[in-house]
């Protein structure tokens, strides 16, 4: 004959505040009376309660037989209790090593998961900054990925995709936030950082028009099309009446090509030229057209182009 379990209920359980704990022991207690009217001499160990949580004796309560589950493992609450503990303390470890190093010596997805961590609060993320990472290539691909793609990948939620879009957010609001109130022309990459951050990770292509005034500092930026960027999408009219709005005296002219090449096609040359003309005309000066890729950029301007 098999061993049975008899369950040790310590006194102050029973003077518990929360009534559903007090009603889930009760239950346990009369599910124990009645088999240890049929118990054997010598063959009844007494567990005692004291060790487990009151999160583990409600999930013990749940079932019919609590001694047959507790036989067979608690659940293996023993087992959840120690992985439970290690990514707790995995967290503890990413979090201090960050303090301590910065992110220089992460990987991509050690970042990510450092990342998943301040969403995903009971769960080990390592696994799912995997995912994201081998869905998406590299950690700016996650960034740069649409929130819809973000949240098929499975563990991802709308809570934990929206973090990601804000991180890309805030990052390209701090690097445009440096390009302000500053001579643009003179210090240029500030210009190139923000729009590397903000451009070369798009899927389509987007012409944006930089707008400065006498002394070179950036009134506003505006992205004025999106899509295939050529003569026909890209009216000059509107881009004028936009410049005269903003008291415009130069323009910078910067869009991106999702193919990751920079290198200018024939269209971009006539677009350019095209553009320069006009602006030229009525007094407002061209200082550059800047053609944004993931593998680099070209300036027309450093390329003698205009």
């Amino acid at each position: 004959m098999k061993k049975q379990y008899l369950f040790h209920i310590p006194v102050p359980f029973l003077y518990c505040p929360c009534t559903t704990l007090v009603a889930i022991i009760y239950k346990l207690y009369l599910l124990q009376i009645k088999r240890a009217q049929s118990l054997p001499r010598g063959r009844c160990e007494i567990i005692f309660l004291n060790n487990f949580s009151y999160a583990e004796i409600y999930l013990l309560c749940q079932c019919s037989d609590p001694t047959m589950h507790y036989r067979r493992g608690f659940y293996s609450m023993q087992s959840q209790k120690s992985e439970h503990q290690h990514y707790l303390g995995h967290r503890k470890r990413i979090k201090e090593r960050f303090l301590k190093t910065g992110l220089a010596s992460f990987h991509d997805y050690e970042v990510l998961e450092l990342l998943l961590t301040f969403a995903i609060a009971q769960k080990d993320v390592k696994v799912l900054a995997k995912q994201l990472i081998s869905r998406f290539q590299t950690f700016q691909g996650v960034l740069d990925a649409p929130l819809n793609e973000l949240k098929t990948v499975a563990g991802i939620g709308e809570h934990s995709a929206l973090l990601i879009k804000l991180v890309k957010e805030c990052s390209d609001f701090y690097l445009r936030g440096k390009i302000y109130h500053k001579d643009i022309i003179s210090s240029p990459e500030a210009l190139l950082n923000y729009c590397k951050s903000a451009m070369a990770g798009l899927g389509d292509e987007q012409f944006r028009v930089i707008y400065l005034n006498t002394k070179n500092e950036i009134i506003a930026d505006e992205p004025l099309q999106e899509g295939t960027v050529d003569q026909s999408a890209v009216y000059p009219r509107k881009i004028i009446e936009h410049a005269l709005k903003h008291r415009a005296s130069a323009l910078i002219f910067v869009h991106n090509h999702p193919s990751g090449s920079p290198e200018p096609s024939v269209h971009d040359k006539n677009l350019t030229d095209l553009l320069k003309q006009i602006s030229e005309n009525i007094g407002i000066k061209v200082h550059d057209h800047l053609i944004i890729g993931k593998q680099g950029y070209f300036s027309f301007r450093e390329e003698g182009c205009i």
